[in-house]
């Protein structure tokens, strides 16, 4: 995750007590900690609640964009929010919001209900990335400081990625998936009440507003958009609905771009892209995360319903990919110190590209362990290439913007976020019905179990594959045997995809951003007179 880093406060102080400034720092971390362990924790999950919830796809695909949605239409407004009323007060209501949506899916008895908590949670964690990154910044107010703590704080996001799907496999090995959602909201409320006690409040006093009508066109271009995806891929792309809400986001998009121009206190400042290095790390951003999501909630839902994996053993495998984030960042930095952030965010953009490429060399007899590597490989590429996105963006820049870059950059790491499970999963699904009629008819099957399982997949859900039941053991085994060989076509189509975009974002950061050295004061002086 991107830091949302932020000049420090008019409010701070050199006299802030240190034990406070450690207590404080602390919080922040253990809040962002609490706010992701859900984020990948949950598509580790997809296979049981599936089985739970008997949900189809497009529900799956729900569940995960109705966290990430709100994360990223509310992420910059919140960032506001805290400035204007108090980053201590927008923290605690962010806690209090994403425990409540932890308790709606601990109960929850459908997906709709699941849905609307994990929305709920989306909309506490998108107050908690920035208010978390103001405390921060109040008590730190140097320079050195404030780059460590924020270092820790991303540490801690990153290792509330790679916790969540180990602790949730932990819980489902023994109770029902509901209860993945326990240690969240536990660990919420816990921060939530030390919080109230030892935190003080901070806000900025350079005057702020609120961007409302900025607001509601992005959230209604970005939930029309990744809407039209999902849907599309199951009611046909000509449906009335469909049609309508790339309609609606084709109106919003250009709407969002003038009322930002027009607006004196713009949520997304447009001036950020005329610097051609925040625009190419910008498209960068979005689609690494497009990327590294998508194929998150593909290989979860193929692990689990090809190979019929435990959460455990999809979590061990979620961890190889992001675990180097943690692992690797201090290399990064000193990476970045050695040379310059161009080179570092090259190679691992092509070292990604080539983890995800490689996935294509899955098969219906690849395990967990087998796996792991490849997505070692992959997680690697993603580490070496996150750091230096932000730091160049930063560089970019002046320093009057460097709150408004960072927070930007975030919020475009959420949109690209949001299409990775809608594209992906329309993908896979596409591919499965394509594919299953030959592989069915290659397996030797007849006629009539041929066309019971095509009709149950078509009408079911290609999740339904997976618990075919035909005539004979053997029928069942055959039919089987084709629905995993459909499912990994799907599969390699999807890293595909994926490796491409990966290509894709390297060849955009060599023309955007080059092999160039470390941003020197010259530098700084042509982005002030850029913006």
């Amino acid at each position: 995750m991107s830091a949302i880093a932020s000049p420090a406060s008019p409010h701070s102080s050199p006299a802030v007590p240190p034990r406070h400034g450690t207590v404080t720092v602390a919080l922040a971390c253990f809040g962002i900690f609490v706010g992701y362990l859900p984020v990948v924790g949950v598509s580790a999950s997809l296979p049981v609640i599936q089985q739970g919830l008997d949900a189809s796809t497009e529900g799956l695909q729900w569940i995960t964009d109705a966290f990430i949605l709100p994360t990223a239409a509310l992420l910059l407004t919140f960032g506001i929010i805290g400035e204007l009323y108090g980053r201590k007060k927008t923290y605690a209501g962010g806690l209090a919001v994403f425990a409540l949506g932890c308790l709606v899916c601990l109960t929850a008895d459908g997906v709709v209900q699941v849905c609307v908590g994990q929305a709920l949670a989306g909309v506490g964690t998108a107050a908690l990335l920035p208010s978390t990154l103001g405390l921060i910044s109040h008590v730190r107010p140097d320079p050195r400081g404030r780059a460590t703590a924020i270092a820790l704080w991303t540490a801690s996001l990153g290792l509330g990625l790679t916790l969540g799907p180990l602790i949730n496999g932990a819980i489902v090995e023994h109770a029902t998936w509901r209860w993945i959602f326990l240690p969240s909201l536990v660990l919420g409320v816990l921060c939530l009440a030390v919080g109230a006690v030892v935190l003080e409040d901070s806000r900025s006093t350079r005057e702020r507003h609120l961007d409302v009508p900025g607001q509601i066109l992005a959230a209604v271009a970005i939930t029309g958009l990744v809407y039209g995806v999902i849907e599309g891929g199951s009611a046909g792309w000509g449906a009335g609905p469909v049609v309508a809400a790339f309609v609606v986001a084709a109106v919003a998009l250009p709407a969002f771009v003038v009322v930002e121009l027009r607006s004196p206190g713009p949520m997304l400042d447009m001036r950020l892209f005329r610097s051609p290095a925040f625009s190419g790390t910008a498209v960068v951003m979005a689609l690494v995360l497009f990327t590294q999501v998508g194929l998150v909630f593909t290989l979860s839902l193929y692990f689990g319903l090809v190979h019929h994996a435990s959460t455990w053993d999809i979590g061990v495998l979620l961890a190889a990919l992001n675990g180097f984030t943690v692992v690797l960042g201090p290399l990064v930095g000193r990476l970045m110190n050695r040379t310059s952030p161009g080179p570092v965010l090259m190679a691992g953009l092509v070292v990604a590209a080539a983890g995800a490429l490689c996935v294509r060399l899955f098969d219906a007899s690849t395990t967990i362990g087998g796996a792991s590597p490849v997505m070692a490989v992959l997680g690697v590429g993603i580490a070496l290439a996150m750091a230096p996105i932000t730091t160049i963006a930063m560089n970019s820049l002046p320093h009057h913007l460097a709150g408004t870059a960072a927070a930007s950059n975030s919020a475009l790491r959420q949109i690209g976020s949001a299409f990775g499970p809608a594209v992906f999963g329309v993908l896979l699904t596409h591919r499965v019905l394509a594919t299953l009629p030959t592989h069915l008819a290659d397996s030797g099957l007849g006629a009539a179990d041929r066309s019971q399982a095509l009709g149950v997949v078509a009408h079911a859900g290609i999740h339904a594959g997976a618990f075919l039941h035909l005539d004979t053991p053997d029928a069942t085994r055959q039919a089987h045997t084709a629905y995993a060989e459909s499912f990994t076509d799907a599969l390699h189509t999807c890293a595909l995809v994926g490796g491409a975009g990966l290509l894709a974002a390297a060849l955009i950061a060599l023309v955007t951003v080059g092999v160039r050295p470390r941003a020197t004061p010259d530098d700084r002086a042509r982005a002030e007179q850029r913006v």
